[in-house]
């Protein structure tokens, strides 16, 4: 039980959740990630080929990887500094349904089909990996604020888990049109953002069924270094840097995806006993 005598008020008005603190939060993150995106590119801007951002290892750390991993570290404190280290990263407080096991090779599959039709002679040794590390720290941050954090302030705020899979994908959703900011078209921001409902639903699954968060991590974290590798580039989803067959049978998966998410929201059941009151014992 929390000793509510001994709470912080900062901690107080997390604790009690709900849908508009969890959005408060991601946008607030969107915010921050952003000025980490800026202070990278003052920090590496000579490193980055703009033309070809998976040219150079420097290029891909500056750019991508040294922005999320900042985002990573925030957001660590943040749990940190909420006391909530054992509600996100421990076991689940309520499981999964056996058809939930379904993500797992939706996820999966596609993965192994990228790495398969990948054209890997195009890019370095040093790009490979440190695209690969990229991807641990976009599974890390993205998965704590989005499957951690947004789904404990929902459970928190007395949300049913039909509707903590629905809202939390939505969140998830609605991080990834801030890629709009950095000049992508936005068309492709806005197939991107329909993609990710989808996929943060399988991830939700994925969490649900394992009891886990460190499982989702790991599955985000080889999703987007491998998709990034196989088109060429970022939340890239038509050019092919390798086999056109394989990677354009992977990317059908995006609609299958969104398929199953549509679906998850009328399967999903549970609800975490008592709210904020249940998740502080």
């Amino acid at each position: 039980m929390v000793d509510h005598g001994r709470t912080s008020g900062w901690k107080s008005f997390w604790d009690h959740g709900g849908w508009w603190r969890a959005l408060l939060l991601v946008a607030a993150y969107a915010l921050v990630y952003q000025g980490f995106g800026l202070v990278s590119g003052l920090a590496g801007g000579r490193f980055i080929d703009s033309d070809d951002l998976f040219g150079t290892a420097e290029s891909v750390f500056f750019a991508l990887a040294l922005p999320i991993l900042l985002g990573g570290l925030a957001l660590l404190a943040f749990v940190w500094s909420v006391r909530w280290l054992r509600e996100i990263f421990g076991p689940q407080p309520v499981g999964g349904n056996w058809w939930m096991w379904i993500a797992v090779p939706l996820v999966v599959i596609p993965i192994v089909l990228r790495v398969v039709g990948t054209e890997w002679t195009s890019y370095s040794v040093s790009v490979v990996l440190v695209t690969l590390v990229t991807g641990v720290f976009i599974g890390f941050a993205e998965e704590l604020l989005t499957r951690g954090l947004a789904v404990n302030l929902l459970r928190r705020g007395g949300f049913g888990e039909r509707a903590v899979v629905l809202l939390s994908s939505m969140l998830f959703a609605l991080l990834h049109s801030v890629n709009v900011l950095t000049g992508q078209p936005p068309l492709t921001v806005a197939i991107t953002v329909v993609y990710a409902f989808g996929f943060g639903a399988m991830m939700y699954l994925v969490l649900r069924v394992t009891g886990n968060i460190v499982w989702p991590m790991l599955l985000h974290a080889a999703t987007d270094p491998t998709t990034m590798l196989a088109t060429g580039g970022l939340d890239a989803h038509g050019d092919t840097a390798g086999s056109a067959a394989l990677i354009a049978f992977a990317g059908l998966f995006n609609f299958v995806y969104i398929a199953a998410a549509v679906l998850a929201v009328f399967l999903v059941r549970g609800r975490v006993g008592n709210g904020a009151e249940g998740l502080s014992r």
